[in-house]
């Protein structure tokens, strides 16, 4: 019976060790996979202190949102509805993912910002910058 107890113990003691000691490389860093296809929502940025946020002038009235699309071969589409017709033009870029900061270039033109919110239906990017918040939904 003693020997039971001590070897209870043992596995106890272990247990609560093995759960103490996780690794926490991601501290702070969100670990969902970006790729996808976003509708742009809402834009904004912070003023004493909050963020406020406007639906996106860009998006033209009566048409589709605007999007950008993070395929899995690094390639960053970025839609653009406009016009009477709502046209799309579509821009072909390239991406980058570095922990928390998204670098989108296009062309010769860089822009790097925070990821400030990437869950399974939101990305919210905040522009190095610029300080710009862009919102974007699945």
């Amino acid at each position: 019976m003693k020997t039971k107890r001590i070897l209870l113990g043992i596995l106890l003691s272990i247990g609560v060790f093995a759960t103490s000691c996780g690794s926490d490389d991601n501290e702070g860093e969100t670990i969902i996979p970006i790729q996808g296809k976003y509708n742009l929502s809402q834009q904004g940025t912070i003023i004493d202190g909050k963020e406020v946020l406007t639906d996106a002038p860009q998006n033209a009235a009566g048409c589709n949102r605007d999007y950008l699309d993070l395929r899995l071969s690094n390639t960053a589409v970025i839609g653009d509805y406009s016009g009477s017709n709502c046209s799309l033009v579509e821009t072909t870029g390239v991406y980058a993912r570095s922990h928390n900061d998204l670098t989108i270039t296009v062309g010769n033109v860089s822009s790097t910002s925070d990821i400030m919110n990437l869950t399974n239906k939101e990305l919210k990017l905040k522009d190095k910058t610029t300080g710009v918040i862009t919102v974007y939904t699945r």
